[in-house]
Formats: C-alpha cells, structure tokens, sequence
C-alpha cells in the first residue's frame, strides 16, 4: 500500500469512528417531548428474571428532589430536571456535552404487577430493583 493511500485509509477510518460516536451520543440523549416541554432520555441498562428487574439509569448531577420514578402498568417512568449548577452559570460554556434541563424516560416492563424493592440515587446513576407482585 502506497503512503498516499494508507493517510488516506486512515482518514476515512477515522471519520467513521467519529459518525459511529456521534451516532451513539444522539442514541443515549435524544430529545423529546413531553407536554410539550423539550425533554432528553437519559440511558438504561435493564436485567432481570422472572421474578426481578434491575435498572440503572444515568443520571448525572440529578438530586433526588429533583426526581421523580412512578410504576405505570407495564411500564417504569423516570423523570425530572438536571439543572445548571448556580457557580458555572455565571461563566462563558465552553463545551456542553452532558444534556440539562428536564428529561423523561418511559421504560416497557415485561409484565404487569411490580413493586419499587429498592431505589438508590448515586454516583450519577439510579438504581431500581423493581421486584414482580404475584
């Protein structure tokens, strides 16, 4: 392969790492709507048997009195607002990345009957273990 055609291999690989990023970027925070508000969709993990589930949502900087999680049938709803932290606010943004504002999350349940066993707000992330009612 001539140096010529391997920058140029190079180049055509690396532009399509980055379609590829900017592809799962607007997978993970897509924006919504939600009574007619703007919202984004932060992202789930889900595991689970017949019995349990466990989900885990990305939720950077959200405080718990800013969230709020309600068993709908067939189906979890996660929703609130991130805000911007009053001491960055007064600052030129530079890059935002990190979506902000209110944000909802509908997420399908395989089953009908559950209830929250346990929920747990750290690191950035909720954790719910939502235990099936028989």
């Amino acid at each position: 392969m001539r140096r010529v055609e391997r920058h140029a291999w190079l180049l055509a690989e690396a532009i399509e790492w980055l379609q590829g990023a900017g592809r799962l970027q607007r997978q993970f925070f897509q924006l919504g709507r939600s009574a007619d508000l703007p919202v984004w969709e932060p992202p789930v993990d889900l595991f689970g048997d017949e019995q349990a589930l466990c989900l885990l949502i990305a939720l950077p900087g959200v405080t718990p009195e800013r969230l709020d999680v309600r068993l709908e049938p067939q189906a979890v709803v996660v929703r609130g607002e991130r805000s911007l932290a009053s001491h960055l606010a007064s600052g030129a943004i530079l890059q935002l990345e990190i979506p902000y504002g209110r944000f909802e999350r509908r997420v399908p349940l395989p089953y009908d009957d559950y209830r929250v066993a346990d929920m747990l707000l750290q690191h950035g992330c909720l954790r719910l273990i939502l235990e099936r009612v028989s």
